[in-house]
């Protein structure tokens, strides 16, 4: 389970930048789990969280952020030898942050309840360092020191991982150690490595929907799992009873969804007449279904970009609901839709320490806080307060300004001509 990730000179997150899961302190919560740690203590963690704010704020690079650390830990020992340096996204309107590290961290439970630490920071060329801490015991164990600038760049704290010495010998400066160790099936890193390897998927509504539909659709030859996937497609009351799907050898398999005729009786319509709305759920619940079979993180841009406010709000009751989550998976989405803070009878979707923001400085530099920072009222109505500006994260401008900069425009051009 992620309980927070840390960021900075990653595309518009200049400074450092940290999204955490766990309840604050003090602040009571309905949807939160308790994480049981190993040494006894407990953690009350939410099962999401989403990310608001105006466009081009920066929401989209959190998720870009948590993307590429997972690429990092997957590629850099097999990948990045093709490359000419190290594959990087830093800050742009400074060209100071070129000469700076990348840096990405995330804090992480597995299911045996340790708590760990993971770490690096990237430069041009190589590795600058990287880290990797336990808590068995609710202190921290140092397990791996990497420091580019030491004379002896590789440190071992009192020596707790095995075959240490010929893999720091043979992992590139320009690949991760964990990584390295992970291509050896390392006994006791290669499951740090596939805490990465089973999480962070990312999803984009409006991308590779093709091969999400594929999926779906394959999901669809399981019974087990073709109930719950009809079933989702009733209960967003697309007028869809069903669907009918024919097994290709080779191929994805060809799907006909059934809708509620006239006469009672169910229509089956060709896959290509179905509404993009209709495709895009389509695409998305596989991907779902398979986050909560598994208990994975799940990455959504955009989450609001091709899908109806009913759907999107579907997706957070699916994470929220503990009957639906059982196994503890996690959903961070990114959304400019406010709707979806507040349920359709009232109260609050989501909490305030569920609803992250993105504000950009005048240097072009993101911003990102939990609303539980700026401590709305119990009883405020977060729609009205965060389109209000209340909160920050929404554009800057007053109604009619873009009608009126057009007219402006047009003027002086007139008067140019």
């Amino acid at each position: 389970m992620l309980l927070g990730f840390r960021t900075a000179n990653v595309r518009s997150l200049r400074e450092e930048q940290e999204l955490s899961f766990v309840v604050p302190e003090g602040e009571e919560s309905d949807t939160a789990r308790t994480v049981e740690l190993s040494d006894g203590r407990q953690l009350r963690v939410y099962p999401l969280l989403g990310i608001f704010g105006a466009n081009a704020s920066g929401k989209s690079n959190v998720i870009f952020a948590l993307k590429k650390m997972r690429e990092a830990v997957l590629s850099s020992y097999a990948q990045w030898t093709s490359y000419q340096g190290i594959p990087r996204d830093v800050f742009a309107l400074d060209p100071k942050a070129e000469e700076e590290s990348a840096f990405y961290e995330a804090d992480f439970v597995l299911d045996d309840g340790v708590r760990w630490t993971y770490g690096f920071e990237l430069g041009s060329t190589r590795v600058e360092s990287e880290w990797l801490h336990a808590y068995p015991k609710g202190r921290r164990q140092e397990w791996l020191d990497r420091d580019a600038s030491r004379e002896k760049v590789f440190n071992f704290p009192n020596d707790r991982i095995q075959d240490r010495a010929l893999l720091a010998r043979t992992t590139r400066p320009d690949a991760l150690f964990l990584s390295r160790a992970a291509n050896d099936n390392h006994p006791q890193l290669t499951r740090i490595y596939r805490w990465f390897q089973q999480n962070l998927w990312d999803v984009t509504p409006e991308t590779e929907i093709a091969q999400r539909e594929a999926f779906t659709a394959g999901k669809l030859l399981d019974e087990q799992s073709r109930e719950r996937i009809e079933e989702l497609l009733r209960v967003a009351d697309l007028g869809i009873t069903g669907a009918e799907v024919e097994r290709r050898p080779g191929k994805a398999p060809v799907v006909r969804l059934l809708h509620a005729g006239e006469s009672g009786e169910s229509v089956s319509l060709d896959w290509e007449h179905e509404s993009f709305g209709t495709r895009s759920w389509f695409a998305l619940i596989g991907p779902l279904l398979l986050a909560l079979d598994t208990g994975a993180v799940l990455l959504i841009d955009e989450l609001d970009a091709s899908l109806h406010p009913r759907f999107a709000a579907e997706v957070v009751r699916l994470f929220q609901a503990p009957w639906a989550n059982t196994r503890g998976a996690q959903l961070v989405f990114t959304s400019h839709d406010p709707s979806l803070l507040s349920s359709p009878r009232g109260g609050r979707q989501l909490e305030p320490g569920q609803i992250w923001l993105t504000e950009k400085d005048k240097q072009g530099a993101t911003e990102v806080y939990p609303l539980s920072d700026v401590g709305p009222g119990a009883e405020e109505d977060l729609t009205d307060s965060y389109l209000a500006g209340a909160f920050g994260g929404v554009p800057r401008m007053a109604a009619g300004q873009i009608g009126r900069k057009l007219l402006t425009a047009r003027a002086q051009g007139a008067e140019r001509a």
